[in-house]
């Protein structure tokens, strides 16, 4: 399976022709979707979630599908019937040749006072988990672990205790758009320091094979 880091939390998996992308929201590239035989949505923030990218992605490819929860499909299913898939914590699924289970349930708190929204990870081929915005554990092996590094709801002790929650393999970033060049060899260094784990990142179009 072939990795692609798209911008902030997207991500491109490819494997015998087929093409999963995950999280094509409005900071990532205008045709992050295209090309896609499977879409998987983590929630409806649109850091995330992007209708027209969607749209586009899944009108290029009459056959290509998307699967998310239930806030995002309801907006999309009536477009596209049959091919708009709700799922939920504990699901799992056959997408474009993709084996996928579902973790989670809410996204991390951002601050008492703002209400969670719904928030589910992906879990592709037994293999590679996306979280989404959310530090959840899930329960069976990750063999690469796309890290959301930098966000308004996490610290970087909170990032750290996760890596070693988790136990990956190796971890790779996401959820970097806010971070600055800057600051990038602070997070490097201590991440990779303490987190337990071999911990990188991918520029944008960089790519890697699992």
């Amino acid at each position: 399976m072939k990795l692609t880091k798209r911008l902030h939390s997207c991500v491109q998996l490819e494997k015998d022709g087929r093409v999963l992308v995950i999280d094509p929201g409005a900071f990532s590239e205008s045709d992050a979707g295209l090309g896609a035989d499977a879409l998987l949505v983590t929630h409806e923030h649109p850091d995330h979630y992007d209708e027209g990218r969607l749209r586009a992605a899944l009108d290029a490819n009459p056959a290509a599908g998307l699967w998310t929860l239930r806030s995002v499909a309801e907006k999309l299913a009536p477009a596209y019937p049959g091919r708009v898939h709700t799922v939920g914590h504990g699901d799992a699924f056959t997408a474009a040749g993709f084996e996928v289970q579902v973790h989670g349930e809410l996204h991390a708190v951002i601050h008492p006072d703002i209400p969670r929204v719904t928030n589910v990870g992906y879990l592709v081929e037994g293999s590679l988990f996306h979280p989404g915005d959310a530090l959840t554990v899930p329960d069976a092996p990750v063999d690469t672990l796309m890290l959301p590094v930098h966000a308004p709801w996490n610290k970087v002790a909170e990032v750290i205790d996760y890596l070693r929650e988790v136990k990956p393999r190796r971890a790779i970033d996401v959820h970097d758009a806010y971070l600055s060049e800057i600051a990038r060899p602070i997070y490097d260094n201590v991440l990779g320091a303490l987190g337990g784990t071999d911990h990188g990142r991918l520029a944008a179009g960089g790519s890697a094979d699992l």
